[in-house]
């Protein structure tokens, strides 16, 4: 969340902010109860006060009824000072609850819009759209044709929305794998396996909101965990309330986790399939740094998700996330979308990645903090995110992009040693 000293000092500022984000917070309320809340601290720090004079007194009093009505004094102010520290403590809890309701703040270039329609396209991939001289299918249609993936059985096993994955799927998935991750650890990455499940206070710290009526998490009844939406959420909760040594900053991870999201209302054509599950794999980056590193390893990271999509032969475009379609905790987000030939009508562009700068936003509320040698005190660190495959909707680019008429599959050379063939089917 941001600084709560900062809110007060750029009330206006923090106003517009969220009226650019969507995000209605009563700012005026937020400083009126952190007026009342300093007000209170210093009631009761007074009334303590007041207490312990009147403590001191009691040795030096000349009788026992004089010592005892000051006895009954210092009760009464003990019980005054106990009331004004329990308004205190309700006062920081509310504004706290406010305070984690703001928005992050917005970098200055980041396109001004409501929602996605709004976003800036910044560049094409190196990979054309491809020119099919027959009628493409999508990827259901490719699916069943080579018996791939299997929506029925994963409906009988555990309702809509999951899937079974067959054959060269699976090969397919695994190759994605192999190849993002290897990707990654020759430039530097720490390769990780997370949980699949994380405590409600590091979801919370994530951005994530596991309970309520607008949830996207899957929790887990009569206990304080939750399925992981993306291994952001078990990558960032690494390193809560842990001090970290700038001279190792930037940290960079790619973690490997499964992910869960309900998807509420979230049906239609163009989440058909693939599109939107309730469960899928992918193989997530992840960055601890320096404040003045954060904005160059963003660029970074959108980099190495261009150079991953370039290498599979996909076809995509980069965007700039509109002010209105950013998550509460990103400053600054880039989409990568791929072409997808059977979405839409007549193809459509969908996101496969997205990548995060969150600033200091996340580590304030995780306490993720930096300690800079023969300086004293320790500073927060800026947190970023980027998926570097989401395995269901890079299946979906690679299958309808390289589907040929007779509708086998040619698969990327980049996977061909994965997959163990060129051609499926």
């Amino acid at each position: 969340m941001l600084d709560r000293k900062l809110i007060l000092e750029n009330i206006d500022d923090v106003k517009k902010n969220c009226e650019l984000r969507g995000a209605n917070v009563d700012i005026d309320q937020l400083c009126e109860w952190e007026r009342l809340r300093k007000e209170k601290l210093h009631e009761a720090q007074e009334l303590n006060r007041q207490a312990n004079d009147i403590s001191k007194q009691i040795g030096k009093a000349g009788s026992p009824e004089e010592r005892d009505e000051l006895k009954e004094k210092g009760r009464q102010l003990r019980e005054q000072k106990d009331a004004a520290q329990a308004e205190y403590e309700d006062l920081d809890s509310k504004a706290t609850e406010l305070q984690a309701q703001i928005p992050n703040l917005t970098h200055p270039d980041a396109p001004i819009g409501d929602d996605d329609m709004a976003n800036k396209e910044l560049t094409l991939g190196k990979t054309p759209l491809p020119k099919f001289d027959f009628a493409p299918k999508d990827h259901l249609e490719l699916g069943k044709q080579h018996d791939m993936i299997d929506f029925e059985s994963g409906a009988r096993v555990a309702g809509s929305g999951f899937y079974y994955l067959r054959n060269e799927a699976v090969l397919l998935d695994l190759a994605l794998q192999q190849f993002a991750v290897q990707h990654l650890v020759k430039k530097a990455f720490v390769p990780i396996t997370t949980p699949d499940v994380a405590h409600t206070d590091i979801l919370h710290g994530i951005g994530f909101m596991p309970r309520g009526p607008e949830t996207q998490i899957y929790s887990i009844e009569n206990t304080d965990l939750n399925l992981v939406a993306t291994a952001e959420i078990t990558l960032g909760g690494m390193m809560a309330a842990q001090t970290l040594n700038a001279e190792d900053l930037p940290l960079k991870i790619v973690g490997l986790s499964h992910c869960f999201r309900t998807e509420a209302g979230a049906a239609g054509r163009a989440s058909k399939g693939l599109y939107r599950v309730h469960q899928f794999t992918k193989i997530e980056m992840f960055a601890f740094s320096l404040p003045d590193q954060s904005d160059g390893l963003h660029e970074e990271l959108r980099e190495i998700e261009c150079e991953l999509f370039d290498t599979l032969e996909v076809p995509y475009r980069v965007v700039d996330t509109a002010t209105g379609d950013l998550g509460g905790p990103a400053y600054r987000k880039y989409d990568l979308e791929a072409w997808m030939p059977g979405r839409g009508e007549g193809g459509e562009w969908g996101e496969v990645t997205s990548t995060s700068n969150c600033t200091d936003y996340q580590a304030r509320r995780l306490n993720i903090r930096y300690k800079t040698k023969g300086e004293k005190g320790t500073k927060l660190c800026h947190t970023l995110n980027g998926t570097a495959i989401a395995i269901s909707r890079a299946l979906i680019a690679i299958m309808e992009n390289n589907q040929q008429a007779d509708g086998s599959i040619r698969v990327p050379t980049a996977l061909q040693p994965w997959v163990g063939k060129e051609v499926i089917g």
